[in-house]
């Protein structure tokens, strides 16, 4: 294949270059790290480069090795770069880090007991495989499940490690002590059916490159590759690291696009330290840094910068736009999730009424769970939405499970509710059962439960299974029996439990174990607004009625992991509260690096916003069952103050409108550094701990009058320590600390 062209003149797709965007296109030799700030034009840059490389002569297609992290992305590189120089171009070594290794494997899969033949397996494939060896070595996967194993294994390759680099300890007590044992296993069965999971795709590779018995592969792509370009660097993990040091080895023309302040997905695997340590992996590397955002206005990357220079691991950049400073940054206080789902709604219906499109609003959340209150709230005011990156929260999984066993206790004829958890936890109840149930129920008219209920007193059933349909059908009845005796939330957490339903998802070793438990709790939580389990199943069955029209006009809801990448005229960020945002459980796991990354998370959800971004905390939530009591985020307190406009409901933190506030969410003067300020972590049990108790403060007890400035007067009910539940006499029921009434 011809060299593209040669034209010594500035092409014209130069045009409209910034300066640092023109230096990093020009900079082809040796090593460089472009640190591309958010809305910088990164992707312009790379197949602006990529296009100069080729069409000056500097290197064949064939002889430039690009890596994206997506094919959707390494598609669009390879058809914007055929647009810029007008022509199509082949041969490039472009492609994710799996297709390209997945390719040079084919070539050599010899080198480690492999046919060029090899078939790549599937997640489902990795499991199905994992369940025949913990069987032959009699594990139980039921305590230990394949698929947890499997992700185990997943990640010790994300780490290049090989079965030998492996510690027997460090598999801990997973698989009984086994899975090192299990690592070993694998590989030797992978290789015996000349296959490879996705992990092995790299992993071999490494291993080919590095054994010196191999030197001819590795001098041969050293020879190849005049120049490598990698993308979303930050993003790397410790093997595609490894892979990418090695075959850089050569000509030394290394260019990585990333941005250290971006790096979110640790919990992957990211090794954010890949992009700290470039100019020490690579010597004479060139750093360029893009700094001129084309996204967002001034206030908001003034903001986005004060809260990440917090951050100790970064090589630094200042975001600047020419854009203007724009609106300030509007910061919210208010009393709960509820509060802040309705002052949310409202203000996206302000925004409709000055002929804002709802498809330019994202309302983008930390936790999954969060969902629930902004989707009902919708619903209720008319609001159209979609849920991006998983299902809407009543359509999950674990939530249509609990939501049927509620269906069948208030109507035991609800056959198709039965029949989705009738063997939910597993009973021992096969498909001839349920066919066999079926049968009897068309023959005499029966539903299903009362097919199960007649059946189970004949010999028709047998076993196991009849044993534990007869026990189901009396937990359903001594479960009605208490519809009228027992508040329906304590019923509904009843019935998780004894019906063993909970239990499978807190004994399951799987990643989204935990969220499922997470969710199950959050749905006992939602249903105390509501007077019995009736009326909480109508609402649901409403809310489901709320279908996707791709083609509406609709808010957008979902995590902020998931928008990376995007962009909204005007963002909503909910629940910058301690313990939800930053996330206690990643700092209680990862320490300093867990927080880190939850400020670049910070980062990341406030740059999204190109005109209008809206910030907001609750003074108390209730997560999981618990009413925990909130003070901001600490996120809040780095928020520069001339970027932003404070807002709280009345009374809560001692005025409408406040300038910051201190560690306990009270009002406080701008003086004061938020450095030495204690802070109250919540905890998962609902409890608020702090590093000094406040002084001076009025105890409560039952029976005391007390006033508060929104809700007026009340009576409280029970005290926990500073909370208090107060029944007001105007507005119901509030859970409310201590320092928010005062004695009548």
């Amino acid at each position: 294949m011809s060299i593209i062209e040669v034209n010594h003149c500035d092409p014209p797709y130069f045009n409209g270059l910034n300066d640092g965007q023109r230096q990093a296109v020009l900079t082809t030799d040796g090593p460089l790290l472009v640190l591309a700030g958010a809305g910088t034009g990164k992707t312009r840059v790379l197949t602006t480069r990529l296009a100069y490389i080729l069409q000056t002569g500097r290197a064949y297609p064939g002889q430039v090795l690009s890596v994206t992290f997506t094919n959707k992305a390494a598609q669009e590189m390879r058809h914007r770069v055929a647009g810029l120089l007008g022509q199509s171009v082949e041969g490039m070594w472009l492609g994710t880090f799996h297709s390209l290794a997945a390719r040079m494997l084919r070539r050599c899969a010899d080198r480690v007991g492999l046919q060029s033949n090899f078939t790549i397996i599937d997640p489902d494939d990795q499991v199905r495989l994992m369940k025949q060896l913990m069987e032959a070595n009699h594990i139980d996967h039921k305590k230990w499940p394949a698929k947890a194993m499997i992700g185990r294994i997943d990640r010790w390759k994300d780490q290049g490690l090989m079965p030998s680099d492996v510690k027997a300890d460090d598999a801990g007590d997973a698989a009984e002590g086994k899975l090192h044992a299990l690592y070993h296993s694998y590989q030797a069965r992978l290789k015996t059916i000349n296959a490879c999971d996705f992990g092995d795709l790299l992993l071999h590779m490494i291993t080919i490159l590095k054994n010196p018995q191999n030197k001819d592969i590795l001098e041969d792509y050293h020879r190849r590759f005049k120049y490598i370009m990698v993308d979303e660097y930050q993003d790397t993990n410790v093997a595609q690291y490894l892979w990418l040091r090695l075959l850089a080895q050569g000509f030394g023309n290394i260019c990585c696009v990333g941005d250290d302040d971006q790096s979110i997905y640790g919990w992957r695997g990211a090794e954010v330290e890949n992009i700290l340590r470039f100019e020490k992996d690579f010597n004479d590397a060139k750093i360029i840094r893009l700094e001129q955002n084309y996204r967002s206005t001034n206030t908001i990357l003034s903001a986005a910068n004060a809260v990440i220079a917090n951050n100790e691991g970064r090589l630094g950049k200042t975001l600047f736009s020419a854009a203007g400073d724009g609106d300030k940054i509007i910061v919210r206080g208010l009393w709960d999730g509820q509060a802040e789902a309705r002052w949310v709604a409202e203000e996206i219906e302000q925004l409709q009424i000055k002929k804002r499109s709802l498809n330019d609003i994202a309302v983008l959340i930390r936790a999954g769970f969060q969902t629930r209150e902004f989707e009902e709230r919708f619903i209720q005011l008319g609001v159209s939405y979609r849920v991006i990156g998983g299902p809407r929260f009543y359509e999950r999984m674990e939530i249509r499970d609990a939501l049927a066993y509620f269906r069948v206790v208030t109507s035991p004829q609800d056959d198709l509710a039965l029949e989705r958890i009738v063997n939910t936890p597993k009973r021992g109840i096969g498909g001839g059962t349920i066919q066999k149930l079926y049968a009897h129920a068309r023959t005499h008219n029966f539903s299903l439960y009362e097919a199960i209920r007649d059946l189970t007193q004949t010999d028709h059933i047998k076993g196991k299974a009849r044993g534990n349909l007869m026990k189901l059908i009396d937990d359903f009845e001594r479960w009605r029996d208490h519809l009228s005796k027992m508040h329906h939330t304590e019923l509904a957490s009843m019935i998780l439990d004894e019906s063993g339903y909970l239990e499978m998802w807190q004994m399951d070793k799987s990643p989204d174990a935990a969220g499922r438990v997470e969710n199950l709790k959050e749905l006992v939580s939602s249903m105390a607004d509501f007077e019995n389990f009736g009326e909480f199943l109508e609402h649901v069955a409403l809310v489901m009625e709320n279908q996707d029209n791709k083609n509406a006009d609709q808010v957008t809801i979902m995590t902020l992991h998931g928008a990376k990448g995007l962009e909204f005229p005007v963002v909503f960020l909910p629940g910058w509260e301690e313990g939800l945002f930053p996330s206690q459980r990643s700092m209680d796991e990862n320490g300093l690096k867990g927080l880190e990354e939850e400020r670049r998370l910070a980062y990341v959800g406030i740059t999204r916003a190109r005109e209008k971004a809206y910030i907001s905390f609750a003074a108390n939530r209730r997560m999981y069952g618990n009413w925990i009591n909130s003070i901001p985020s600490r996120f809040v307190d780095e928020l520069p103050q001339d970027h932003i406009e404070t807002e709280t409901e009345s009374g809560m933190y001692g005025s409408g409108r406040t300038s910051h506030w201190d560690s306990s969410g009270f009002s406080s003067k701008p003086d004061v550094n938020p450095k030495d300020r204690f802070r109250v972590m919540p905890s998962s049990t609902g409890k608020s701990f702090s590093s000094k108790e406040r002084t001076s403060r009025v105890t409560y007890q039952a029976g005391d009058r007390v006033f508060h400035e929104s809700f007026g007067e009340g009576r409280v009910i029970h005290s926990d320590g500073r909370k208090l539940d107060i029944e007001f006499e105007e507005h119901g029921h509030k859970r409310i600390m201590d320092s928010f009434v005062e004695k009548v």
